[in-house]
């Protein structure tokens, strides 16, 4: 039972948003990487959850795919920018379960950093977090054993 580990997708910069960061949205081309989302989360048959950092851009990514899978998007505070320690808590207490997680590339990079450290998980020779990738992460009893990357797909908008 696989762990869909999800960078959110690509979003308007920063130094052209001026409101609340938290609201930062998806450019078109990252509503994109989020429809392809569903296509790679197709060959995870079931997902049976959908968790969410709390900012509008990772609530987005997952939308089309929570969408498709008739499931509602939980948003945890845990996932949110920053949120370090708490992510990879969250995402231990998580292993073995038929989830999708998306959250931030500081965030990602923690979550790897310990599955590499404390599981001894091979990530390859040159870890990759890409807007819109996901990290297919397979463990149980809050301990993972391999993570294979998946990058991200754009899909065309109809």
């Amino acid at each position: 039972m696989p762990l869909l580990l999800v960078r959110h997708a690509q979003a308007k910069a920063r130094k052209e948003w001026s409101g609340d960061d938290r609201l930062r949205p998806l450019t078109g081309h990252g509503f994109r990487q989020a429809d392809g989302l569903v296509s790679i989360a197709a060959e995870f048959v079931p997902v049976t959850r959908i968790l969410s950092s709390p900012y509008q851009r990772c609530e987005q990514t997952l939308r089309p795919l929570a969408v498709r899978r008739g499931l509602e998007v939980e948003l945890d505070d845990a996932l949110a920018e920053g949120q370090r320690a708490d992510a990879v808590r969250l995402v231990r207490e998580l292993a073995g379960q038929d989830v999708a997680v998306c959250t931030h590339g500081d965030v990602i990079v923690e979550i790897l950093v310990s599955l590499a450290d404390e599981d001894h998980v091979d990530l390859g020779a040159s870890p990759k977090q890409a807007k819109g990738s996901v990290w297919v992460l397979e463990g149980a009893d809050g301990r993972f054993r391999s993570a294979d990357y998946r990058p991200p797909v754009v899909a065309e908008r109809v």
